[in-house]
């Protein structure tokens, strides 16, 4: 089994993406699909858990946690909204692993007295995709952040480009997670191909 998660983690919205990426044989996959009801949210997890059943594709589950402990996922994701919510003795008596969302000091000490699995900062770069209330973290924050969590994986995300990945793995980061850089792709399967071989190196 490959460490988890692996070193390149693509963060998607749809059934779709999921499949895709199971085809390419991506290791490790988010499924982030916001506003969606309890009953909607059951069905998205139960059916992307169907098309990676029988690839060597772990899903992780961002936010639905009820949803993921019905549906029997292994792996979630939660931001610290997301957190301050969660029953995480619950997710952990279901024996979800859990990946926690950090982008201040506050935010690292909270995750770290959750003992998570890893640890993720961003936006490491400055992203299109969602207005930021933290501006980018830039690379040093990432040597930062590795030297205080010690053993646990850190996974850098927000406006990381294959072209910026080496020096994001140089300064620290176990994994990069990495949203548009293949959604927005030309080529998206060209791109995840890309990203595969540099995580491999």
């Amino acid at each position: 089994m490959h460490p988890y998660p692996d070193r390149f983690y693509p963060v998607v919205d749809s059934l779709d993406w999921v499949r895709r990426l199971a085809s390419l044989g991506v290791g490790t996959v988010q499924i982030r699909a916001k506003e969606l009801g309890h009953e909607g949210a059951l069905a998205l997890v139960t059916e992307a858990l169907a098309i990676t059943r029988g690839t060597k594709t772990r899903l992780v589950v961002n936010d639905y946690w009820e949803a993921a402990i019905r549906a029997g996922a292994e792996h979630l994701h939660l931001g610290q909204e997301d957190l301050a919510e969660a029953d995480v003795r619950a997710i952990r008596k279901a024996g979800l692993t859990l990946g926690l969302s950090t982008h201040d000091h506050d935010e690292l000490e909270t995750a770290l007295r959750h003992a998570p699995d890893y640890v993720a900062l961003g936006p490491i770069y400055p992203t299109t995709l969602k207005a930021m209330r933290f501006g980018p973290q830039g690379l040093d924050r990432i040597g930062e952040w590795k030297r205080r969590i010690g053993a646990i994986p850190l996974v850098a995300i927000g406006g990381i480009t294959l072209e910026r990945g080496p020096g994001v793995f140089a300064a620290g980061a176990d994994t990069i997670a990495v949203v548009s850089d293949v959604t927005q792709n030309a080529d998206p399967d060209g791109r995840v191909r890309a990203w595969l071989d540099l995580a491999a190196e």
